[in-house]
């Protein structure tokens, strides 16, 4: 019996490690600035109803060769999905598929002395397993974060076959949950890359502004290997600085530096550096922008001024292909219209999304909250659950944490008071601060209600003490009827910090007219009366530093029941499916050129 339970535990801890060893690697900074090729383009796929596909081993791409072979799956011939997108708008009959598909392709690689080789995934919805010339080589979970996996030894140089098999189904364990107001896109969502490295590379750099001080650059750069005494040379042409430093027994150097030239980034004059590192074998290039962003009293201060958050928020969706966003074109049309409402904040809700996005929102001058999908129905008491959070959270926060535009890291949407969830929440606070304490750390909460002895909005809930900056989504108006008049409302939430009315709004079908104070309406009338409304109401938050209105574009949701006025899309945009603007957006326009 000792004997036996004795090899079963070491059959355990066997299995483990190799489960462990296939999780996919956090990715190098800054892909789009290597040498990558790039595997976008048509992939061959198969739909995999009832997940047979890893037990036949389709991942093989096994062909007949004899008389007696027979395979009851082929790749080619079939299918073809394209990468990067989702696979719900690609044909109708995978509209609502929740499930597996497999994507399969082959490619050829230029395989170089002293070169190694990454497969980078920008993103993979919701979860995925990698299998290249038929063995399993990474796993992925979180639909909105990159990951890459090294094949320099895996590769060959003709006819390598890469399959991905990729599951979309809602689990409770999952981040989102089983329930989210969006839709569940499923797929190869974003760029694939194989990326060609030196055998020693530039792995990691965070280059940024000391959060108080206008003149001090900080810069920490980590090679690839543990590699002491290595020299890398940090350089801002345009500032004419430069320095060479030596690594420590980690790889990693750190310094500073100082100038009284340095140009800072804001939404008026969003400026950028050139910023290149090299070192013997290796050189990279980026444009950084230098801001400092910190909060005081009630306050928000952007390079030493107050600022107010003119903000929107919007899916990574676009509405009229009803598909993800994905593309540097899909980042242009979203950005264009946030422009045109006068906006120099965006909450990109509720996920992290793609880096044109990100990338495109910086050099347009847009502040930035950024946040993990944290949203309602979470399951904080899963310890695995809050184990595999933070991991997203390190995947975003790596990913963006040279972006000077990301004001605040999110780490919540409405969720309800407990002490696993507050527990929860701490460890995503810390993972971030473990590795940028520069950034204001935010939640959004719906706690707020209306308390009538006081005659007063209050909230209830001692974690905001814990945040930088409060946030509140309140639906006065459409989800909550007005306890008293707008300028009447009273409001007495997170008193010496700045708060952000990050939702507000309703829906409205564009076009249609009706009683501008009747709720059921769905009338472009009524929205803008609510919208109206809560304007006068914003007058009376004393310690408010900013507003989002839910939601700039109409967006799919399977939430969304009603025939004629939803039919399946969250109508709370200020602009239609279509891309017509509604009453509201008039008045939110005039609200914030105003501001």
């Amino acid at each position: 019996m000792i004997k036996l339970i004795n090899l079963s535990l070491i059959l355990s801890l066997f299995f483990s490690l190799i489960t462990s060893n296939l999780v996919a690697q956090q990715n190098m900074a800054n892909v789009y600035g290597r040498r990558a090729q790039s595997l976008n383009g048509k992939w061959d796929a198969i739909v995999d109803l009832y997940d047979q596909g890893r037990k036949n081993q389709i991942y093989l791409n096994k062909k007949a060769e004899s008389k007696t072979d027979f395979y009851e799956y082929a790749f080619e011939n079939g299918l073809r999905l394209n990468v990067p997108s989702d696979w719900n708008s690609q044909m109708p009959e995978l509209k609502y598929y929740e499930g597996t598909i497999w994507y399969g392709r082959k490619f050829d690689v230029v395989k170089e002395n002293n070169k190694r080789l990454f497969l980078y995934f920008a993103a993979v919805s919701y979860r995925c397993r990698i299998y290249l010339n038929g063995q399993e080589i990474a796993q992925h979970e979180g639909g909105f974060t990159p990951f890459q996996i090294e094949i320099t030894d895996a590769a060959k140089e003709n006819d390598n076959f890469l399959a991905v098999e990729v599951n979309n189904s809602r689990q409770v364990d999952a981040i989102p949950a089983m329930a989210f107001d969006w839709w569940n896109y499923g797929g190869i969502t974003r760029d694939v890359f194989l990326v060609s490295t030196p055998k020693v590379f530039i792995d990691d750099y965070f280059v940024q502004l000391d959060k108080t001080k206008a003149d001090k650059i900080n810069a920490k750069v980590k090679l690839s290997e543990t590699m002491a005494n290595s020299s890398v040379t940090i350089e801002i042409p345009e500032l004419q600085l430069k320095q060479t430093l030596k690594t420590d027994a980690q790889g990693e150097v750190k310094t500073s530096f100082l100038s009284r030239k340095i140009k800072r980034w804001s939404p008026t004059s969003p400026k950028l550096y050139n910023v290149k590192i090299s070192t013997r074998d290796d050189q990279i290039e980026e444009e950084i922008g230098f801001r400092n962003i910190w909060v005081k009293g009630e306050d928000i201060f952007l390079n030493g001024e107050a600022i107010f958050l003119k903000s929107i928020s919007f899916h990574e969706e676009i509405p009229q292909r009803r598909g993800r966003a994905f593309s540097q074109a899909d980042a242009v049309m979203l950005l264009s219209e946030a422009k045109a409402l006068g906006c120099n904040m965006i909450r990109l809700a509720h996920y992290p999304q793609n880096e044109y996005i990100v990338r495109m929102a910086e050099k347009m001058g847009f502040l930035l909250w950024e946040e993990i999908p944290i949203w309602q129905g979470i399951n904080f008491e899963n310890e695995s659950t809050k184990e595999k959070a933070g991991k997203m959270m390190r995947e975003m926060v790596a990913r963006d944490k040279n972006r000077c535009a990301l004001a605040f890291w999110g780490v919540a949407n409405e969720t309800q008071p407990s002490e696993p969830r507050n527990a929860f929440i701490r460890h995503l606070i810390a993972t971030c601060r473990a590795i940028d304490t520069t950034r204001l750390i935010t939640a959004a909460f719906d706690l707020v209600r209306f308390n009538k002895e006081k005659e007063t909005f209050v909230m209830d809930d001692p974690f905001t003490k814990e945040l930088d900056v409060v946030a509140v989504n309140k639906y006065l108006g459409w989800y909550h009827s007005w306890p008293v008049s707008p300028d009447k409302a009273v409001w007495d939430v997170a008193k010496g910090q700045p708060l952000i009315i990050s939702e507000f709004g309703g829906e409205a079908l564009y076009g249609k007219t009706g009683e501008k104070d009747v709720v059921s309406s769905w009338s472009e009338d009524y929205q803008a009366t609510l919208y109206k409304n809560n304007l006068e109401m914003f007058k009376h938050i004393p310690n408010l530093r900013g507003t989002s209105p839910w939601v700039l574009f109409d967006f799919r949701s399977p939430f969304r029941f009603h025939p004629t006025n939803q039919d399946g899309w969250n109508r709370k945009g200020l602009i239609s499916d279509q891309g017509y603007r509604k009453k509201a957006w008039f008045l939110m326009k005039h609200y914030y050129d105003n501001k």
